[in-house]
């Protein structure tokens, strides 16, 4: 069995998961992987890279900005098992990436440049519009000043609600709540990083911002 201690204390998002999955990777037996981190955004982080790579995780809040979140590393052969799917397991036919592969990215609370108010007024027509084409996007990532549509006293809430209930995963990036003190706030979605962020844009089909 081997275990192993990654510091992240102090590391802005992505770091600590970007160095918990290169330690998870250097273990060759399987043993426990404990990551210390100052903040919950780094634990809630953590934690969905470990269910995105089927380790058993647990945190434990060890003072007002200390937490340990322990991963169960399984052998490496039993990791390839988790994350590489079975022949019955494939898709018969690659997706459609019109329907699956659409990522809108809101990276502003306003629309273009110039006026603050009618720059307010776009983005609303524009999550508006969204929440009626035929194919509606697969993910939305909100981040920067786009932190705050999706929290309270957001006027697009209502439309963001409905397309959450039709299926669409609407992420807000953490670090950008915890800097705007919107980190009780959010009232629609879920939290992402920066990692996560990158991946999701990365695999997407097509982008759209607007």
């Amino acid at each position: 069995m081997q275990n192993k201690t990654v510091d992240a204390r102090g590391m802005a998002c992505p770091l600590p998961v970007v160095n918990a999955k290169k330690a998870s990777e250097e273990m060759t037996e399987d043993g426990v992987l404990t990551v210390l981190v100052d903040n919950e955004i780094a634990v809630q982080n953590l934690t969905k890279f470990a269910a995105s790579r089927g380790f058993q995780s647990s945190a434990e809040k060890k003072g007002e900005k200390d937490f340990a979140v322990t991963f169960q590393i399984p052998e490496k052969d039993a990791q390839t098992a988790v994350s590489q799917p079975t022949a019955s397991s494939e898709p018969t036919c690659a997706p459609d990436s019109k329907k699956h592969g659409l990522v809108a990215v809101l990276s502003a609370n306003t629309m273009g440049n110039g006026e603050e108010q009618l720059g307010k007024i776009l983005m609303k027509s524009f999550i508006f519009a969204l929440t009626k084409q035929d194919h509606l996007p697969e993910t939305i990532l909100c981040y920067n000043s786009g932190a705050y549509l999706t929290c309270e006293g957001s006027d697009s809430l209502e439309d963001l609600k409905s397309l959450e209930a039709e299926g669409v995963k609407i992420l807000t990036c953490g670090t950008c709540l915890d800097f705007y003190g919107l980190k009780e706030k959010l009232a629609v979605g879920g939290v992402t990083n920066m990692y996560e962020i990158v991946e999701i844009m990365e695999n997407a089909g097509t982008i759209v911002r607007p």
